[in-house]
């Protein structure tokens, strides 16, 4: 064996329409992670003036370094 695969191996083609839409799902839900702990503040919130979100995701905001007060 001379290089990274046996002999008579090949890597397998995945094509770019089976992993779009896991790459894009993925975007969408690390941006939406991203609001609620990083930037959801409770007056610009989305669920309106409500500091709900903002106390649930306290300890993970300043644990990120995202500061909030």
């Amino acid at each position: 064996m001379t290089g990274a695969y046996a002999a008579g191996t090949r890597p397998v083609a995945i094509p770019v329409s089976t992993t779009l839409p896991w790459l894009f799902g993925s975007l969408v839900l690390g941006l939406l992670i991203y609001y609620f702990i990083g930037i959801d503040e409770g007056a610009t919130s989305v669920f309106g003036n409500t500091m709900v979100v903002h106390e649930f995701v306290h300890d993970a905001r300043h644990f990120l370094g995202f500061p909030c007060h």
